[in-house]
């Protein structure tokens, strides 16, 4: 397995009278947990190298430049400190409270969905993985960031089809109630669970199983017509 070094932030950390704009991301994926045979909601933390809260997790981000848009800010953050690129990307919130920094510091904050076959083999130095429930004291205010960010998720996974994120193209039913699982981090009855999914509209039955030690299971795709979430009505982030 390759480790590679995450490159030092673009900036210097601004000056105690200027307001800068930060772009963190909170990026959220599965992971099965062996001992219990469950799956559990993770995060990508950076361990920050300076001050302040040097030595502490925190979400990875940089920097706005002012020559790009947000989106491709938080595109290229991810990528410089973490070496991912999810597919999904979209706008949490801003957060600005005056005491969040020691200089005046906006984060212009995204969430992130991935999948598990988009986690690069390699590895990033100071990058470790989380279970988002139950994270150490993060440097800020990044605990109560991705708090919001879990309660937007948990919120989504029940109206709109967001649980396709964290999914192959194909899954079977067992599957994607898996992920209502770890998302909503407790058990669903799987009559109730099957008759709900497939009275929604968002699923398409194939005519493919899969076969293993259990009797076949019907793999189903997502309806690519209804989107992977609502966005609101500008057609961007709610």
């Amino acid at each position: 397995m390759m480790t590679r070094t995450a490159p030092a932030q673009r900036a210097a950390h601004p000056s105690a009278d200027a307001t800068r704009v930060a772009v963190s991301t909170v990026i959220f994926t599965l992971r099965r947990v062996p001992a219990g045979d469950v799956m559990q909601v993770v995060i990508p933390l950076v361990r920050r190298t300076r001050d302040p809260h040097e030595g502490q997790w925190a979400l990875p981000g940089g920097w706005l430049d002012i020559t790009e848009d947000l989106e491709a800010a938080a595109s290229r953050t991810l990528a410089e400190t973490t070496g991912l690129a999810p597919s999904y990307l979209e706008q949490l919130y801003a957060f600005g409270a005056v005491d969040r920094s020691p200089t005046r510091v906006v984060s212009i904050v995204y969430w992130a969905l991935l999948r598990a076959d988009e986690i690069p083999d390699e590895t990033v130095e100071n990058v470790r993985w989380f279970d988002a429930a139950d994270l150490p004291r993060l440097a800020f205010d990044h605990n109560e960031i991705v708090d919001y960010a879990l309660w937007r998720l948990r919120n989504k996974v029940g109206y709109s089809r967001i649980a396709h994120g964290l999914l192959a193209d194909e899954f079977t039913l067992a599957d994607l109630r898996e992920v209502y699982e770890a998302i909503l981090g407790r058990r669903l009855d799987p009559a109730n669970f099957r008759r709900q999914v497939e009275n929604s509209g968002t699923l398409i039955p194939t005519d493919r199983f899969r076969t293993g030690s259990h009797r076949p299971a019907r793999l189903y795709r997502y309806n690519k017509d209804v989107e992977l979430a609502d966005r609101g009505p500008l057609g961007g982030r709610d």
